[in-house]
């Protein structure tokens, strides 16, 4: 791993949707981001829905993205950790992209002490009061039977019905709202620092790029999206900044 530079964060890039074409687009932008931080990544954080729909099959994963896997194995290859995060649409993440690449995958909310500061990591989605619908359809999708089940369909057909119900999704943030306090992600960040200090909450999820001061300094982040934000998060060591990509 390189032995300076700093620590990128980036989500929700959706790559997939609406179709190839703008997928295409974007995932070129990403790559350009890629090539333009690489030099100074000495860490990079991908905090969930990487891809709008991903399951691996033992055989086969889903078609495309080659530009963004191979600018991934690059960094990697070069020395640049990465850590993958499964979001609510690339929760089918197994074992192909930790073998192949050499990310580090995430399916749950971890701690990291940073330059003596403490980063609470998440994707964002189910956590909080509230949305109990969600939440146990997330536990139905994480079962080993419903992912045994959906082993069993032939890839054309399980990937094709997936990705039609992923590409009628929302992609823009237009109608997204901030609820402030009530913020199911500010609730659970409020609830940990009752029990522990946190200087840096980052999230993803919710479309929305927000930098806000908590209690005691701790700071809450969203990471906003990258299908009309281009947004992301740099950690020089000492500072974090929200940032925009402009290609």
């Amino acid at each position: 791993m390189p032995e300076t530079g700093n620590i990128f964060f980036i989500s929700d890039l959706h790559l997939g949707v609406p179709d190839h074409a703008g997928s295409l687009e974007r995932e070129k932008k990403v790559v350009a981001w890629l090539d333009a931080i690489k030099s100074n990544c000495k860490t990079l954080y991908l905090l969930g829905d990487v891809f709008d729909f991903w399951f691996e099959y033992k055989t086969a994963v889903p078609r495309g993205f080659v530009r963004l896997l191979g600018k991934l194995a690059e960094l990697r290859d070069a020395g640049t950790q990465i850590h993958f995060f499964t979001g609510n649409h690339d929760m089918w993440a197994f074992d192909y992209l930790e073998k192949e690449i050499g990310v580090i995958i995430h399916r749950h909310p971890v701690q990291v002490e940073m330059g003596g500061k403490k980063f609470y990591l998440a994707h964002g989605d189910g956590i909080g009061p509230g949305d109990h619908k969600y939440k146990m359809l997330k536990k139905i999708f994480a079962s080993k039977l419903c992912q045994w089940l959906f082993a069993r369909l032939h890839p054309n057909l399980g990937i094709g019905i997936a990705q039609y119900f992923s590409r009628r999704s929302r992609l823009s943030t237009e109608d997204e709202v901030f609820y402030g306090d009530k913020e199911w992600q500010v609730i659970h960040s409020r609830e940990v620092l009752k029990k522990e200090h946190i200087d840096y909450f980052i999230y993803g999820h919710r479309h929305l790029a927000n930098d806000i001061e908590l209690e005691n300094g701790a700071r809450f982040i969203n990471l906003g999206d990258w299908i009309s934000l281009y947004t992301y998060a740099e950690f020089n060591g000492s500072e974090l900044v929200l940032k925009k990509f402009n290609p």
